[in-house]
C-alpha cells in the first residue's frame, strides 16, 4: 500500500508513534523514527521493522520545538532514506494541572512540543512536498482538543490549535495535491495514560473498552495511502464513541 514511500513519524519511539511506524513499515514504507528522549527505544523500533519488513529505516534524535533541528533532520532523512512523502506529527507531552496552579513552564512546554512542534515539522517538510506536488500530513490531535478537559488547559489548547493548523494547511496546500488531516484519539492505552482512571473513561465509552495504539495506526495508514486522496482538512476521532 505504501511501497517505496518514505514516512517521517515524530514521537515514534513508543506508544502511538511506534505503532504507526510499524504499521507503515508493514505496508511497504521506509520510515524515519524521530524522537527526543527515547533514543534506545527508537533504535529498537528501527531494528524491528528492518528485520520484519526489509524496508529502510533509521532513528533521528530531534527536539521538534527547534525549527533548525527539524530542517536538519528532514534534510538527513532525504539524503539517507528518501524524499519524504508522508509526515506524521505525533510528538506530544502532557503537564496536567489545574489552571490556578499550572505554571508558565507547564503551559509553554506543552504548547511548544504539541503545537509549535507540529508547525515546525510541517514547515520543514513543506518545500519538498510542494516541489513534488504531493504529500500526506497527518497530525495527532485529541478529543481533549475538541471538548476540553479539566486539568488540561495546556494540552487542550495545544490540541485545539493542531486542529486549526490542520485546516489552514489543508487549504493552503490543497491545490498542490497535498492532504492534511488530523486524528483525535480518545482514551488509548499508552504510557501517557497509565496514571489516568481507566475505569472512569471506559464506563463512558460506548464500545466499553480502551483503545490501543494499533487502533490509531490503522487510521494513520488509511490517511497516508491513496485510499484517502480526496480527504483533507478532516478531524477523525478514534475514541470508541467517547466524544460522540
Amino acid at each position: 500500500m505504501l511501497k517505496e514511500k518514505t514516512a517521517i513519524i515524530t514521537g515514534a519511539a513508543r506508544g502511538i508513534g511506534a505503532a504507526i511506524a510499524k504499521k507503515m513499515a508493514q505496508n511497504g514504507a521506509n520510515v524515519a523514527i524521530i524522537d527526543y528522549g527515547n533514543e534506545e527505544l527508537g533504535k529498537i523500533v528501527v531494528a524491528e521493522v528492518i528485520e520484519k519488513y526489509g524496508i529502510k529505516a533509521a532513528f533521528y534524535k530531534c527536539d521538534v520545538t527547534d525549527f533548525e533541528k527539524c530542517k536538519e533532520v528532514v534534510s538527513l532523512v532525504t539524503d539517507e532514506i528518501g524524499k519524504p512523502d508522508i509526515l506524521v506529527n505525533n510528538a506530544g507531552i502532557t503537564r496536567d494541572n489545574l489552571m490556578l496552579t499550572m505554571s508558565e513552564e507547564e503551559f509553554d512546554s506543552v504548547i511548544g512540543t504539541n503545537l509549535k512542534g507540529t508547525y515546525n515539522m510541517t514547515k520543514a517538510c513543506s518545500r519538498g512536498f510542494l516541489r513534488q506536488k504531493k504529500g500526506k500530513i497527518i497530525n495527532l490531535s485529541s478529543i481533549s482538543g475538541m471538548t476540553g478537559l479539566a486539568g488540561q488547559t495546556n494540552y487542550s489548547a495545544s490540541k485545539a490549535g493542531v486542529i486549526g493548523l490542520t485546516k489552514a494547511v489543508a487549504k493552503e496546500f490543497g491545490g498542490k495535491n497535498i492532504c492534511c488531516n488530523a486524528i483525535a484519539p480518545g482514551f488509548i492505552t499508552t504510557e501517557m495514560t497509565k496514571d489516568l482512571p481507566a475505569e472512569d473513561f471506559i464506563n463512558s465509552i460506548p464500545l466499553k473498552r480502551a483503545g490501543t495504539p494499533d487502533d490509531v495506526a490503522k487510521l494513520a495508514l488509511f490517511l497516508a495511502s491513496e485510499l484517502s486522496d480526496y480527504i483533507t482538512g478532516e478531524v477523525i476521532r478514534v475514541d470508541g464513541g467517547l466524544a460522540m
